[in-house]
């Protein structure tokens, strides 16, 4: 089991010191699963949503939050990302909408919370936008997918995803 880095010996909460660290190119790859009935998910892919284009106001939120990570995550690092890639997978069949995202960045410290938020973000506002008519949308499944550079070098789910 590793030792968590996040907590000084007296067990405090502390942000880790990556000075030491090389710079890597680093990128994490997360995904995450919107649940909501038939009639939600044809209106969506129609564009017939009355607050305008879903995935468009999605992708934008997402881009948004991965870019303000710190702000809201209390030890993330302070990160200049240089790519951040939001796509989405309709799946009609289940009436899903999987969230993917894609974040970039040479630094001394990884980006997969910056990829957690982008998805929770892409979900929430897709939710927002189609509240009115489906208060029963469910966000769910939001995990790392994969996660390369850095000393652990990459990292692959094991587990089965429902995701595209």
């Amino acid at each position: 089991m590793s030792k968590l880095t996040h907590f000084d010996k007296s067990g405090r909460a502390k942000m880790v010191d990556v000075s030491k660290k090389a710079e890597t190119v680093r990128e994490a790859i997360v995904r995450g699963s919107v649940f909501m009935n038939p009639k939600t998910f044809k209106q969506i892919m129609s564009g017939k949503i009355a607050k305008g284009d879903v995935f468009a106001v999605a992708k934008v939120a997402g881009i948004m939050a991965a870019k303000r990570t710190p702000e809201i995550i209390p030890m993330c690092h302070p990160l200049n990302l240089s790519h951040v890639e939001i796509n989405f997978y309709p799946f009609e069949k289940e009436s899903r909408v999987d969230i993917e995202a894609t974040v970039k960045i040479k630094a001394r410290t990884g980006v997969e919370m910056e990829g957690f938020a982008a998805v929770a973000a892409a979900g929430l506002t897709l939710y927002d936008m189609c509240k009115a008519i489906d208060r029963g949308m469910v966000i769910s499944d939001i995990h790392l997918v994969k996660k390369t550079g850095g000393k652990s070098e990459t990292y692959t789910a094991k587990r089965k995803a429902q995701s595209a």
